[in-house]
């Protein structure tokens, strides 16, 4: 019988694909369901039918694989926050390995690619310094909810995460486990606050309301707490007596403030911003050095996993004391400063010219004096005229976008040639081709994954490079 879309079949998983998905096999078609893991026997409803596979709706579990585990959190199942909390974290880790694996050497053909096991995360819960929490005039019904023919008063303000794939409607979370308990208390305040009080949330079909969302930072190694309020209109009346209610009902935050996205753009970072309590930002320290982190500052979301990739990636470079390194992709110069100390000169180079800004702050704040930053488009701005300004450089750590590094960036480096390259990633399909592309100039000697986002999917890797004899 032809497997058609709506058919409920069983199914044994045999693998995890690198989303997170559970792959099996019907009539030697692969098959992608979510939820699933490695070993599980399920009984599933076919909701995609392609060419060269099929997609898969778990509807229940008949005998469960040994990876296996009880979700820890209500939402798993729907929230795309933590697509693997039904797995084991021994096996996550291990999975994430064979990922990194696969592409390196089925996408970047490199055959003797081997990782070293992944480092895991000290703390699979509370690790995030930074949540991003959205308000949604659709809140998200589950199935049992939409069963049980009620009407919901509570529709119309929701604050969570968006649905996977569905930009307009929100998951009202009654928990998250990924920052800091106070993380959900604070935002469960500012949604209980708009419906009290009347304030619609943000629609984003007809660009109109009042809360887009709740951001929460907080400093792992000094206590800083920030609360970031993001709002469709400049209500400043308004703002001053929430940022009034939030610190009289949470006296730990140290800094409250309201960005102002009157665009129709769904980005977090408004076209401005007012402090609404304390100096506007908060301090991270990452291996000595402090760093300043307001509220569009990019920052490693894993403060402690942060510094294991930065101690991978200066223990890949090598360092001596004579050395020029360039830092390509700096962002705000933590890696940057971070490797200062054991080389003669660092030279960050990064997009975003306020990145730039806040890197040039964070040495003078930090008293460093051998760090030089450049801003500019990374193909134009890392040029034979950038390498006459600082001298040749005798090691390069690359830590490119998602999007991995552009034709001319990899021209340019292996016309350099530096004796040693660490190529830092958070997506290893494009290290893999950019890998493939540097193995002309060099060997891979080292490939490390680091799992900064447990029960994700998600996983940086370093790779350390030397230059052929």
């Amino acid at each position: 019988m032809a497997i058609k879309k709506g058919h409920i079949v069983d199914i044994e998983i045999e693998r995890a694909a690198y989303e997170g998905k559970g792959i099996g096999r019907i009539e030697n078609q692969a098959v992608f369901v979510k939820n699933t893991a490695p070993g599980d026997k399920a009984k599933i409803r076919i909701t995609k039918k392609r060419r060269n596979f099929l997609s898969g709706m778990l509807l229940e579990i008949l005998e469960p694989g040994p990876t296996r585990q009880e979700p820890f959190c209500s939402h798993a199942e729907i929230c795309g926050g933590c697509t693997w909390q039904h797995v084991s974290y021994e096996e996550q880790l291990r999975f994430k390995r064979e990922h990194v694996r696969d592409h390196l050497q089925r996408i970047g053909g490199l055959k003797d690619a081997e990782p070293l096991p992944t480092l895991g995360s000290e703390n699979q819960r509370h690790y995030r310094n930074k949540m991003e929490y959205t308000f949604g005039n659709r809140r998200w019904l589950t199935r049992e909810e939409i069963d049980s023919g009620v009407t919901f008063s509570d529709r119309d303000v929701a604050v969570g995460m968006h649905i996977p794939g569905r930009f307009d409607r929100i998951l009202n979370l009654s928990e998250c486990h990924l920052q800091d308990p106070i993380s959900f208390k604070i935002m469960d305040f500012v949604r209980d606050y708009a419906i009290k009080n009347d304030i619609p949330a943000y629609n984003p079909v007809q660009k109109e309301g009042f809360f887009r969302n709740v951001m929460i930072r907080n400093s792992h190694h000094t206590g800083g707490l920030m609360v970031n309020l993001v709002t469709f209109e400049d209500k400043p009346e308004l703002m001053k007596v929430l940022a009034d209610e939030l610190l009289k009902a949470f006296p730990q935050i140290t800094t409250i403030v309201n960005n102002v996205n009157d665009t129709w753009s769904p980005s977090s970072e408004g076209r401005f911003e007012h402090i609404l309590a304390g100096p506007g930002y908060i301090t991270e320290k990452i291996g000595g050095y402090s760093f300043r982190i307001s509220a569009n500052t990019f920052f490693q979301t894993n403060t402690l996993q942060a510094e294991k990739l930065y101690e991978v990636t200066r223990e890949f470079a090598d360092l001596k004391k004579g050395d020029v390194v360039f830092d390509l992709y700096c962002g705000v110069g933590s890696l940057t400063l971070f490797v200062s100390d054991e080389a003669e000169k660092v030279v960050g180079i990064e997009l975003n010219p306020v990145s730039i800004q806040k890197a040039e702050e964070n040495a003078q704040r930090n008293g460093v004096n051998n760090c030089f930053f450049e801003t500019g488009d990374m193909k134009d701005v890392f040029t034979e005229t950038f390498v006459t300004k600082y001298g040749k450089p005798d090691v390069i750590i690359t830590d490119p976008p998602r999007a991995g590094m552009h034709p001319d960036v990899v021209k340019t480096i292996k016309s350099l040639a530096p004796e040693r390259l660490v190529y830092v990633s958070c997506n290893s399909t494009t290290m893999a081709r950019d890998l493939a592309d540097l193995s002309e100039v060099y060997n891979i000697y080292r490939i490390q994954p680091v799992d900064m986002f447990p029960h994700t999917y998600h996983i940086e890797t370093v790779a350390e490079l030397r230059r052929k004899e």
